[in-house]
């Protein structure tokens, strides 16, 4: 019963269902009914006996617990108390492979499970989330009246669908949030280059972001908070909040999983992966002071121009569109290893309200791969003219950068990641004939089949 689990829980009693509701604590179980409940049908209960056998069969139970150990302990002590039938849903941001191992207990016990992502934050989850869920498809038919009114709604529908089996919900979610990583680590990027090179101070940055969000491209939920909190003035100092907070961002370990994942499964995804490496970096504070103490970093602006916006939201949005292809092409491929038969523009589409991606462009990035005549995103019809158009502003961005000393490596992995895809020839042909050298690991050859080896020192000789 944290403030997730409170919201979603007025959420889904507001739309007609009665709730009973426990956790461990009971001052929190009473501190919400005495702030927060305000005449729904919910239910406290002070003990986890008396919360399950409260609840009608088959019994539906949502889970808001931190991911990880806390949840093996608390389905541990759950489980026992449960008939067969009865559904258990983990709506936490739990790591694919512990809800496989999950659903496996669920099954030998009779229960059914699903792994749900939920998104949206705290607003979400009060007035309509993204919800994910993945698992067994009778367990959602028990919930999905519920689920469906709970979520955001958009004009094609509910945002909430049935994903697919086993783990794929919480899959989905992990994708999700390395997509987000990747968006936010560009938008600081634009931010940081804006301030150090251009000299602009956070309001201004904010009017920019504003104006930003009432572009069709790049209109979305993380541009408009962006010019929010840039426009947030701290009341006792007076000054921007966002200048007074520390630079070091921290990370929960869904956008790690992705770039490990994607490394698994043998998928590109460099701007979601510098957007996992430079958090990292920036959590190094104290070592950072000391090196920069020991370099010298020119400080010097540039004049502003009318063209300076243009070139940075375009720039932005090759970012975004980057990542936006890098999610979907993993979880193409990992519906296919992991045979979760994920449908594609559906979930682009419950990704369209009370999400944290939610976006403008999702519509597009839906009928894109609704018609898939490419095999990544931002090759497709519905992109491909805008990228080719677009490159030079990134390419200009990254150039200035570079001169400048200020690292973006977000949008220079989207911009690597773009001339990547679209070179007919890369240099792999040296590397694979180094290795061959080496290590005898043989190459193949352009002009005939079959794989060969060269005793490399012996033809030198």
């Amino acid at each position: 019963m944290a403030v997730m689990g409170q919201n979603l829980a007025l959420n889904i009693a507001r739309k007609g269902f009665p709730v009973a509701v426990f956790n461990r604590t009971a001052a929190k179980t009473q501190e919400f009914f005495e702030t927060r409940v305000k005449g729904e049908s919910i239910y406290p209960a002070y003990d986890l006996r008396e919360f399950v056998f409260s609840l009608e069969r088959p019994r539906k139970i949502l889970l808001m617990v931190k991911a990880g150990e806390a949840v093996d302990e608390f389905l541990n002590a759950l489980f026992p108390l449960l008939d067969e039938g009865d559904l258990v849903i983990d709506g936490g941001n739990s790591f694919f492979r512990d809800t496989d191992r999950r659903i496996a207990e669920a099954e030998r016990r009779g229960l059914l499970y699903l792994g749900m992502g939920i998104s949206g934050g705290e607003h979400g989850a009060l007035h309509g989330p993204s919800l994910m869920p993945g698992g067994h498809r009778e367990g959602y038919a028990l919930v999905q009246d519920i689920l469906e009114k709970a979520a955001a709604q958009v004009e094609d529908g509910p945002c909430c669908t049935y994903l697919g089996p086993g783990s794929c919900g919480h899959f989905v979610k992990m994708v999700h949030n390395g997509i987000e990583y990747a968006f936010m680590g560009a938008i600081a990027e634009v931010y940081d280059l804006l301030r150090k090179i251009f000299g602009l101070r956070a309001p201004e940055i904010a009017r920019i972001f504003a104006h930003w969000n009432t572009l069709p491209h790049l209109n979305s939920y993380l541009v408009d908070i962006t010019a929010r909190v840039l426009a947030y003035e701290d009341p006792e100092t007076k000054t921007p909040l966002v200048d007074l907070i520390l630079d070091a961002a921290e990370q929960k370990g869904t956008g790690k999983w992705t770039s490990q994942v994607a490394l698994d499964l043998g998928i590109p995804t460099p701007t979601i992966t510098q957007s996992v490496v430079a958090r990292s970096l920036s959590s190094f504070k104290n070592e950072r002071l000391q090196i920069a103490s020991r370099f010298s970093i020119s400080q010097k602006t540039l004049p502003w121009s009318e063209e300076v916006p243009l070139f940075l939201s375009d720039a932005l949005y090759l970012a975004e569109l980057a990542a936006f292809s890098e999610g979907f092409h993993l979880l193409q491929e990992a519906s296919r290893v992991f045979a979760y038969h994920l449908n594609l523009p559906e979930i682009a589409r419950i990704w369209k309200g009370g999400c944290i991606l939610k976006a403008l462009l999702l519509g597009r990035i839906q009928s894109a791969l609704t018609l898939h005549d490419a095999p990544l995103l931002f090759a497709t019809e519905e992109f491909r003219s805008e990228v080719q158009e677009k490159l030079p502003a990134l390419r200009k961005v990254c150039a200035l950068s570079a001169e400048h000393g200020i690292p973006v490596p977000v949008l220079s992995a989207a911009l690597a990641y773009l001339d990547a895809w679209r070179s007919e020839k890369l240099p792999a042909n040296l590397i694979q004939a180094q290795r061959d050298y080496f290590g005898a690991h043989t190459y193949r050859r352009i002009d005939r089949e079959g794989t060969f080896h060269t005793e490399w020192e012996v033809t030198a000789g």
